[in-house]
C-alpha cells in the first residue's frame, strides 16, 4: 500500500479514538490492508502520538489464548504499542463514557531490566531481561464497530488498546509460578469469570519471547525500562456499567477500579 493509503488509515483510527466514534472495518474501505501494512499503520499512529509529546513505553502482545481468540474471531496473536497516555492509576475512577465497547481484562506485566531483539530470542533470554512483574489491567476498546475485526483491522487500530492500569504489588519472577498462577475478576463483589496465567501460550515468559521474534522483522527492539504486556489469562470481560472492579491474581496482588 502507498504511504498515503497507511497515514489516511492512521488519521481515520486517530479520529474514532478522539471522538469515541466507531468506524467501519478498514479493510472494508481498503481491501489491500493486510497484517503487514496493518502494522505499518499502527507505527505510523505511534510515531505521531510520540512527535505530539506522548511517549513509548513498551509494547503488548493480545489474543495470545484460545478464549480470546474465540471471543473475538481471530485465530492468531495481535501486538501493538504502548503509550504513556494510555495508563491511568490504580484506586481511580474511569468513564465509561471515555470508551467505544471496552473489555476488561488481567494479565501480568513485566518490567525489563535489559535488552531484547529477536530473532532467535528465548525463553531464557527473557527471564534474564525481566526486572519484575506486576499484576495489571488493561481495557481492550475497538474503533471498529461492533468488534468486527479480522487480524489486519485490529493491527492498524493498535492492538484494540484502550487503557492500562498497573498494579502495586511488584514480584521478581522467582516468587511466582506464572505457568500456573489463578487470576479472578469480581464486578461489585460478583465474581465474574477466572482464568490462569498458563493459558497464555503455557507460560507468559513464551509469550513475550514470541512477541520479542515477531517484532524483530520490523527491527523493534525492547528496552529496560519498557512495560511488556503478554496478553489476558481469561476471557475479556465486558465493562458495559458503572461499578467497582476487583481483579485479582491468587497469592500475588489485587486491582481495583471503579467506573462511573
Amino acid at each position: 500500500m502507498h504511504s498515503s493509503e497507511l497515514r489516511g488509515i492512521a488519521t481515520v483510527l486517530r479520529t474514532a479514538r478522539t471522538n469515541r466514534t466507531p468506524i467501519d472495518p478498514p479493510t472494508k474501505s481498503w481491501p489491500t490492508l493486510d497484517a503487514e501494512s496493518g502494522f505499518e499503520v499502527q507505527r505510523i499512529g505511534a510515531e505521531e502520538a510520540v512527535r505530539e509529546g506522548d511517549r513509548l513505553v513498551g509494547y503488548k502482545l493480545g489474543n495470545i489464548a484460545k478464549v480470546m481468540q474465540a471471543a473475538f474471531g481471530l485465530d492468531h496473536p495481535d501486538y501493538g504499542f504502548l503509550l504513556a497516555s494510555t495508563m491511568v492509576y490504580e484506586g481511580t475512577n474511569v468513564a465509561r463514557k471515555n470508551y467505544i465497547k471496552p473489555y476488561v481484562e488481567l494479565e501480568p506485566a513485566f518490567v525489563l531490566k535489559g535488552h531484547l531483539k529477536g530473532p532467535n530470542v528465548t525463553v531464557a533470554d527473557v527471564i534474564n531481561a525481566i526486572d519484575y512483574a506486576l499484576p495489571a489491567i488493561e481495557m481492550i476498546d475497538s474503533r471498529v464497530r461492533n468488534w468486527e475485526i479480522g487480524l489486519a483491522d485490529t493491527l492498524a487500530d493498535n492492538g484494540s488498546t484502550g487503557t492500562i492500569i498497573l498494579g502495586s504489588t511488584p514480584r521478581r519472577l522467582t516468587d511466582l509460578n506464572l505457568s500456573n498462577t489463578r487470576g479472578t475478576l469480581h464486578f461489585n463483589g460478583r465474581g465474574v469469570v477466572s482464568g490462569n496465567t498458563g493459558n497464555i501460550l503455557g507460560n507468559p515468559i513464551s509469550a513475550v519471547a514470541w512477541l520479542v521474534n515477531r517484532l524483530s522483522a520490523y527491527n523493534i527492539e525492547f528496552k529496560p525500562g519498557q512495560i511488556i504486556m503478554p496478553g489476558s489469562c481469561l476471557e475479556a470481560t465486558p465493562m458495559e456499567e458503572s461499578g467497582h472492579w476487583s481483579c485479582t491474581f491468587e497469592g500475588w496482588g489485587t486491582i481495583e477500579f471503579d467506573v462511573i
